[in-house]
């Protein structure tokens, strides 16, 4: 395999592992600069394209279709990741996220939902890429840093998050000049920062850091047992999570944490825009929604490093609740609290 290889080439000359997990975390970070932009000018505007092509009623699906896109993708992403390393895997996360990005801006063109819906769920390809970044960070860590880790690569989205929905106003108008319908301006941003997060992975992310990783344990260990393992049925791996406690813990906080997230976060541009507000006041509620996501996430990273994780989901949860109330109890013209709700949003689901 490549990883016997890779240790063969580096007989008698040991590792920098901590150098390595340094350039590991820098490329991931950078390309989730880039694959932020492209996650987050789309969500700024995807409830409201639903909208405009269906109904009000349908706007829900966008943000649904995107997160059930992610799910889907990630399954086959991480068997590939399995039996070829991270780098493989997040190129073809990525390159589902730009198909998905050209048949969304290709259905809006047209006037037909259901083409447009299909690019939304292909564009969780994306999505998918950059929550599998937070867990390739993790890889070469020391066991007491990972925490530390991820967080570093889930705060370089803030910047991601910042940039892309304030950039849907001048998107919108580059579409109309060029003949694209205004909402479908910003998916053409997400294609060019997929496509240059994509880059980014496959040029800069060498050696793979999950082959890395396995070589390292194979060599301390004497056995050069490192071929992947055969693929796993997903009921197969739910029931490992369920078996162990801490792990059914966590998909469970994840799951709510991200039910009570999305639920609230994909109607309010629907609920903006009855109250007049513009697409720029829209891109910067969703702006400051995703800076809450991804913020603090280095601080949340230390936290659960030093006080363990389930203190940290119960604080989540409280913020969540907090969160809810704020917003849920603002009308369609306080932009201002619905602003300051859906940054506590994003801090409890961080």
């Amino acid at each position: 395999s490549r990883v016997i290889s890779y240790l063969l080439a580096t007989t008698g000359a040991p590792i920098d592992l901590p150098r390595m997990q340094q350039r590991t975390v820098r490329v991931l970070a950078a390309a989730q600069v880039l694959g932020g932009i492209g996650v987050a000018s789309g969500i700024a505007v995807g409830a409201l394209l639903a909208a405009d092509l269906g109904t009000v009623s349908l706007s829900g699906l966008a943000s649904a279709s995107s997160v059930i896109g992610a799910a889907l993708i990630a399954l086959p992403v991480a068997r590939l990741m399995d039996t070829r390393g991270r780098r493989l895997g997040l190129l073809l996360a990525y390159a589902v996220g730009v198909t998905g990005a050209l048949v969304t801006i290709f259905g809006a063109m047209v006037g037909i939902f259901s083409v447009a819906l299909v690019g939304l769920v292909l564009t969780g390809g994306g999505t998918a890429a950059g929550l599998q970044s937070r867990y390739a960070a993790t890889d070469l860590a020391a066991p007491e840093r990972r925490g530390r880790a991820l967080g570093t690569v889930v705060w370089a989205t803030t910047v991601g998050s910042v940039v892309g929905p304030n950039l849907v106003q001048p998107m919108g108008d580059l579409a109309i000049g060029i003949g694209v319908p205004r909402l479908a301006g910003p998916y053409m941003l997400t294609v060019v920062a997929f496509a240059a997060a994509a880059t980014m992975i496959g040029v800069f992310l060498r050696p793979d850091p999950l082959l890395v990783a396995r070589g390292e344990t194979a060599r301390l260990s004497g056995t050069f047992d490192v071929l992947p393992r055969p693929a796993r049925s997903l009921r197969a791996s739910l029931s490992d999570i369920i078996r162990a406690p801490s792990a059914a813990v966590g998909l469970l906080a994840m799951a709510g944490g991200h039910a009570v997230m999305i639920g609230v976060m994909s109607m309010t541009p629907v609920h903006l825009q009855h109250g007049g507000a513009s697409l720029g006041i829209i891109g910067l509620v969703i702006s400051g929604h995703i800076s809450g996501m991804y913020i603090a996430s280095p601080l949340v990273g230390v936290l659960s490093d030093r006080f363990g994780r389930r203190l940290v989901i119960v604080g989540g949860a409280l913020i969540l609740l907090a969160a809810v109330g704020i917003a849920g109890t603002a009308s369609e013209h306080d932009s201002t609290r619905i602003a300051a709700g859906l940054f506590l949003l994003g801090l409890g689901w961080s």
